[in-house]
């Protein structure tokens, strides 16, 4: 049992998650587990994928900005499986453009969930990775370069910014947020967004760092699923949720020798 592959997605009880472990269940040769904050809806979604359409993922509960959630489910698979190949991060949170609560409190709770929860998982499980394992950071075409004024970006695109770097980077636009200065001073005008540029930022400074390390065969990308039609996004979006997963789950099976610490779209390589 513990030699079999094994994939994680995070938050896959709905939306592209959900079809993003459908697609895997197909196409990987071996376990995908099928992850939720909410316990209830996720074993749901796990019912509904094995008695609809006879699939069979496995269930573990994750919260992604709770550290004991993540210490529990990394125990779970190195227990059962002894190593990772298959990382999808796709929890993420978006406010709605109605949304009355206040500026900070949407970065700061945007940023600690898509960018920091992200960090987190991604280091909770690198120890796991075997060789030939694939990360995917589900990003978004919200967090290009082409947003951002030339001072910012020129600090995301430094090519000796570091994980550390990128997290006081971070907190640097909190700052600016709390400022009131965001626009001001060139950052993207969405806090979803800017969270979703430090995704393909870290993916790239991961990539980097894995790929220095003594393991075989790694590769860490982000991607853009397209606009899809879910809560996130609303009904006016042109994609359904399994439209949505193809490109994520592309990164997750590229062959070896496959780009690295790219972002991508549509099936390929993107200019971010």
């Amino acid at each position: 049992m513990a030699s079999k592959r094994v994939a994680v997605v995070t938050g896959s009880n709905k939306g592209i998650g959900l079809a993003i472990v459908r697609s895997l269940c197909k196409k990987f040769d071996g376990d995908v587990i099928l992850t939720s904050r909410d316990e209830g809806r996720g074993k749901e979604a796990v019912k509904q994928l094995k008695e609809k359409e006879s699939l069979n993922p496995v269930y573990h509960q994750l919260d992604i900005t709770n550290a004991q959630s993540i210490e529990g489910l990394v125990t779970f698979v190195k227990d059962t499986y002894g190593g990772l190949d298959v990382l999808i991060n796709n929890a993420g949170i978006a406010y709605k453009s109605a949304s009355t609560a206040p500026d900070l409190e949407q970065a700061t709770v945007t940023m600690a969930t898509n960018f920091t929860a992200t960090l987190n998982i991604s280091r909770a499980f690198f120890p796991l990775l075997r060789p030939g394992a694939r990360v995917v950071n589900v990003a978004s075409f919200t967090g290009k370069l082409s947003k951002y004024g030339p001072a910012v970006k020129a600090k995301f695109t430094d090519p000796n910014l570091t994980e550390a770097g990128l997290v006081s980077l971070m907190e640097e636009y909190i700052s600016v947020i709390r400022e009131g200065k965001a626009s001001e001073l060139g950052w993207n005008n969405t806090k979803y967004g800017t969270s979703k540029t430090a995704v393909i930022a870290l993916s790239k400074i991961h990539a980097k760092e894995l790929a220095a390390s003594d393991k075989e065969d790694i590769l860490v990308n982000s991607c853009c699923p397209g606009w899809v039609k879910m809560d996130m996004a609303g009904d006016r979006a042109p994609l359904t949720p399994d439209e949505g997963a193809v490109t994520p789950v592309t990164c997750a099976l590229l062959p070896p020798g496959s780009p690295n610490g790219e972002f991508w779209r549509d099936q390929k390589v993107s200019e971010w």
